[in-house]
């Protein structure tokens, strides 16, 4: 029996604070389970060297773990690993597909993505999150005419699959993911279309027909993250 008895098509409990922050342009707690990311974006004035003068703006993402998010104390990194730089390009890329750039002016958007507990799944509940604060910023811009109404492109939400003692399981917590055979990160927009798609075999490989299984599974997951998501913005 999974975590929660959750059955294997289940969510974690989740649960998104927007406004969780007073400073940023727009802010989020998520919590997946025993996972708690905390998403703050702000705008600034100007754009990357290579974009200026093109008239349009940029998204970027950070994302960092504190030191005691997890079981035992890992050393805060100074200079950001592949991992953390891997997840900080997979964020600001998901992110990049919910926005018009060019309905922004030469500004940038700054999602940082900071993990205060880490029970797996960091990575797609901070795309997750993030999509509520980056959506409380962009009204924010509306309201003060920096940014069109049509700004918002797309909504987007990600989720993890798996495959754990020849289970397909949605949602893994760190336990499942350990010891999964296959493990999937997916991001994916409410038309169904997919930004990302992150699949490994740990084990032995894996058929297509088992991959399109996962990814059915990642496609339910998302449809009740959508909801969750939904509800959080329409408590501001």
């Amino acid at each position: 029996m999974r975590t929660n008895n959750r059955l294997n098509h289940q969510l974690r409990p989740v649960k998104i604070t927007p406004g969780y922050l007073t400073y940023p342009e727009g802010s989020a707690l998520i919590q997946a389970g025993n996972t708690r990311v905390l998403c703050a974006v702000s705008v600034e004035e100007g754009v990357p060297r290579w974009l200026e003068g093109q008239g349009q703006g940029w998204l970027t993402a950070e994302y960092a773990m504190l030191p005691r998010a997890t079981l035992t104390r890992t050393p805060r990194e100074t200079t950001p690993g592949a991992r953390t730089q891997e997840i900080r390009r997979l964020i600001g890329r998901a992110l990049r597909a919910a926005v018009d750039l060019k309905l922004i002016g030469e500004r940038t958007i700054t999602v940082d993505c900071d993990v205060l507990q880490a029970d797996g799944g960091t990575r797609t509940a901070a795309i997750t999150g993030a999509y509520v604060a980056l959506v409380l910023a962009l009204r924010k811009m509306i309201a003060a005419k920096m940014a069109s109404p049509r700004v918002l492109k797309a909504q987007v939400a990600a989720v993890s699959v798996g495959i754990v003692g020849g289970e397909m399981l949605l949602d893994l917590d760190y336990a499942e993911d350990s010891r999964a055979q296959v493990d999937f990160n997916v991001v994916m927009t409410a038309e169904g279309k997919l930004i990302e798609v992150q699949g490994t075999a740990e084990g032995e490989p894996f058929t297509r027909e088992a991959m399109e299984r996962l990814l059915n599974l990642a496609r339910d997951g998302i449809s009740e993250l959508f909801k969750i998501q939904t509800a959080a913005l329409n408590e501001q």
